[in-house]
């Protein structure tokens, strides 16, 4: 059976930055890229705030670019979602795409987090037809149209602002009297004059027809009085759920479902499984600090295997 002394588990900027300073200690990583190779920054446009990039960089850009990075140091990124894990004892048994396995020394969780839906049967029932959870994925397609972004975090704020460039009007439905966003993402939203905020709606019903999305039906948080808009995109932008149901009664996980690490560190409560990225964390949930907790991961399975 085939063995490797660190396996990563998910890529993105956790998963690549780990790869890279894996590799650069010898440890001859296997990286699975799991079911969005690159993860969520994929889906990103304009990264501004990653350090190294004065002019900005696209999402899908620096993740090749950290990708290509890690295989110049010899890492090993391969296609696949790793199935099943085994982590009650060393060396870790884990099954790739339900058929092929091999033993792992360390494991590096880095499977990140998937975009929540609203759980409506007309949402799913027009997914693709003009409900979307990225708007940098599908937004060209509603070009000098009017569309409608569900949520009040700096997720929904980052899509409305960037549909603002491509679209006639963007309405951001925030179910209550606030945004949860940053104070710069609330000011770009509230200064763009493309962008209105509808305050204290929620949805009850994604509206259309064979050709796809006309509208959506809100109602007020408080009055329940029912409110139709006239779009013809729906970009549902309410968080995100971390991928851990793979390490469910393995990994001791916080109750919304994220890796519990030792604080100031990446361990977790099985010895020699590290957890880095959005899906351990809680707070900040940026590239930037995915990539340090990556960095920090390697570093600790080099330091465990040496021990």
């Amino acid at each position: 059976m085939e063995t490797t002394k660190c396996l990563i588990i998910g890529s993105g900027p956790a998963g690549y930055t780990a790869a890279i300073y894996a590799s650069r200690a010898d440890l001859s990583p296997v990286l699975y890229q799991g079911i969005q190779p690159g993860g969520q920054l994929t889906i990103t446009t304009d990264v501004e705030n990653f350090p190294g990039y004065p002019n900005g960089v696209t999402g899908p850009e620096l993740m090749e670019d950290l990708r290509k990075q890690a295989e110049r140091f010899g890492a090993d990124i391969r296609t696949g979602i790793v199935s099943a894990v085994d982590l009650s004892k060393r060396p870790f048994l884990v099954t790739v795409d339900e058929k092929h396995q091999l033993l792992a020394e360390t494991i590096i969780v880095s499977t990140g987090a998937s975009a929540n839906w609203l759980g409506l049967e007309s949402e799913k029932k027009f997914q693709g037809m003009g409900v979307s959870a990225c708007a940098t994925c599908d937004g060209f397609f509603y070009r000098n149209q009017d569309v409608c972004v569900i949520g009040g975090g700096d997720t929904a704020t980052e899509e409305a602002s960037y549909l603002a460039n491509l679209c006639n009007k963007v309405y951001l439905i925030v179910r209550r009297d606030e945004l949860r966003a940053s104070k710069a993402m609330q000011k770009r939203v509230l200064d763009n004059p493309k962008i209105e905020v509808v305050w204290k709606h929620q949805t009850k019903e994604i509206l259309g027809d064979d050709s796809g999305v006309t509208g959506i039906l809100l109602y007020h948080s408080d009055t329940k009085e029912e409110k139709k808009l006239d779009v013809t995109g729906v970009f549902v932008a309410i968080g995100h759920t971390p991928n851990t149901d793979l390490f469910k009664n393995q990994l001791e996980l916080h109750p919304e479902g994220y890796i519990k690490t030792v604080p100031g560190s990446t361990k977790t409560n099985v010895p020699g499984v590290f957890a880095a990225g959005d899906v351990q964390d809680l707070h900040y949930r940026q590239g930037i600090t995915a990539a340090g907790t990556g960095c920090m991961a390697a570093i600790e399975a080099e330091r465990f295997l040496q021990e």
